[in-house]
């Protein structure tokens, strides 16, 4: 979790604080849903996205 907070921090929060709690709420839900889980690649995953990672674990 700390590396997810870490990244989280660093690549979401780089522009500085949010202009209201609809904006966080938005851009959270697209770091998450968007990018983190469908596209970025996690190493301890063996290089796949975590879609992709519980997808071939399904089958």
């Amino acid at each position: 979790m700390e590396s997810y907070f870490g990244r989280f921090k660093a690549e979401l929060m780089e522009g500085g604080a949010f202009e209201s709690a609809e904006d966080s709420r938005t851009e959270i839900f697209e770091y998450i849903e968007m990018y983190y889980n469908p596209k970025r690649l996690h190493s301890s995953l063996g290089y796949l996205s975590p879609n992709v990672f519980e997808q071939k674990l399904a089958t």
